[in-house]
């Protein structure tokens, strides 16, 4: 079986409060982007993880794809697979690729031994995986609270957008952009300013990563000065860095200084 789990941006991202089990409760709405790995699975007589396109940080056997698969062989009798992800999205980007890769492997274990997971318990074993990799068992516009976890749908509409996302190859560790936040309550809620119109959200949706991150990293604010200057009715820093995204009212010619960089674009 094979399935092609897409990255997701964050239209707004807010750090709330520092928990006592040292994670933090946030708010942020997810956006899934056809901007996709591909992952196949099919049945085999032994486990094996095979990879191909772009390099994946750390070891095959740590890779998330191989932990979904253990974290439903620990409950249910399933048979060894052969997993081959082709990877397209770049990490460390913001861009939740590992995530989406997971929650696609449960979901496609799912279907391949007729487990009958529903999305609720689907979204359990995601959720022990990592903070976002609940909302690729929907792929659909989220409103994301806790540690991103709890979800609940929203009402986003986005149609006849044009979308740019460029990745700088700079890889933001989260732990890094997380040392760099003060937790705090927002001006306006997420939930409420997010169904104002696009026009009005760079000056109440933001990322509270962005500030840190700038300042390390100099270069993917001066993405986000660009993708302005090109005439974005709004842009911003995904999830923790570094990939920056522009939202147009129609379709715009990439400069070379950015098709030079990873980057996708197109109508949603």
């Amino acid at each position: 079986m094979v399935a092609f789990p897409p990255s997701k941006i964050n239209l707004g991202l807010n750090i709330l409060f520092k928990r006592s089990d040292g994670f933090h409760d946030l708010e942020t709405v997810f956006c899934p982007i056809p901007w996709t790995d591909v992952l196949e699975i099919i049945p085999s007589g032994s486990l094996s993880f095979q990879r191909s396109g772009i390099l994946i940080p750390g070891r095959d056997e740590d890779n998330l794809c191989l932990r979904a698969y253990h974290l439903l062989k620990n409950d249910f009798n399933i048979a060894p697979v052969k997993i081959h992800l082709h990877k397209v999205i770049p990490a460390g980007a913001g861009l939740g690729g590992g995530s989406a890769d997971a929650a696609h492997t449960l979901r496609i274990l799912n279907d391949i031994f007729y487990l009958n997971l529903s999305s609720q318990q689907l979204i359990k074993y995601a959720s022990q995986l990592g903070s976002d990799c609940a909302f690729f068992v929907h792929d659909e516009p989220m409103f994301g609270s806790g540690r991103g976890e709890l979800l609940e749908k929203v009402e986003i509409n986005l149609k006849e957008k044009f979308l740019v996302l460029v990745n700088p190859g700079i890889h933001v560790a989260t732990s890094q952009a997380f040392a760099g936040v003060t937790p705090g309550l927002p001006a306006h809620r997420l939930k409420e300013v997010i169904q104002w119109p696009i026009e009005k959200w760079s000056s109440c949706v933001g990322n509270d990563f962005e500030e840190s991150v700038f300042r390390v990293y100099p270069a993917i604010e001066n993405l986000k000065k660009q993708l302005y200057s090109m005439g974005a009715v709004y842009a911003s820093m995904s999830g923790s860095g570094s990939t920056v995204f522009g939202i147009f009212e129609s379709e715009v010619k990439l400069p070379s200084s950015l098709e030079r960089l990873n980057h996708w674009s197109g109508f949603l």
